[in-house]
């Protein structure tokens, strides 16, 4: 009997802690950091190869075993952003950024705010070269890449279909000139 009761007190206590807890992160809001937390600890370990997704809310959960999800509980545009400053900071990666291709077909009639939301995007995205290909062809790249290499994927609030922003990681200190020399040079040898 004691230890019915003990374990009701328990549930008691460990409900009105959580009421308690709900309670105060509703009053005071704080910024959920966890996803960028996650993303710092991967970026340290990741390297030419492995993707970074920064996804609409639709976007599906695949059962690739190395692909990581996280839920940023956050709008697109400041993940995005964030996400490029990082990356634009680091010295050992830099990305190469795909869109949807299907994204600049979408008309205000079907999706109510996709015109500011793609040219907001285009302005995160400033310099960087982006490359448009179908939805479908993003998908093989990254089920083929998730074979052998890690992809993180930060799911935002984002209701906007086609919004995603997918980046590949490349290398920042060698690029494909550097590579075509050094093949040839081998061959010579």
């Amino acid at each position: 009997m004691r230890a019915i009761q003990y374990f009701i007190f328990l549930a008691v206590f460990s409900c009105s802690m959580l009421s308690c807890n709900s309670n105060l992160s509703e009053s005071k809001p704080t910024e959920n950091l966890e996803w960028q937390t996650t993303l710092q600890s991967r970026l340290s370990v990741f390297g030419h190869r492995n993707w970074i997704l920064i996804v609409d809310q639709a976007f599906p959960m695949q059962n690739g075993s190395g692909i990581t999800y996280i839920n940023s509980n956050e709008k697109l545009l400041p993940v995005l952003s964030y996400t490029l400053g990082v990356l634009d900071s680091s010295s050992h990666v830099k990305p190469i950024i795909y869109q949807d291709k299907e994204l600049s077909f979408i008309t205000e009639a079907q999706a109510e705010g996709v015109k500011q939301l793609a040219e907001s995007i285009k302005k995160v995205l400033g310099d960087h070269k982006v490359q448009q290909i179908p939805h479908d062809s993003i998908f093989l790249k990254i089920d083929e890449a998730a074979k052998l290499f890690n992809v993180l994927v930060i799911k935002t609030n984002e209701t906007i279909p086609y919004s995603s922003v997918f980046l590949q990681l490349d290398c920042a200190y060698w690029n494909d000139e550097k590579e075509k020399m050094l093949r040839a040079s081998m061959i010579t040898r």
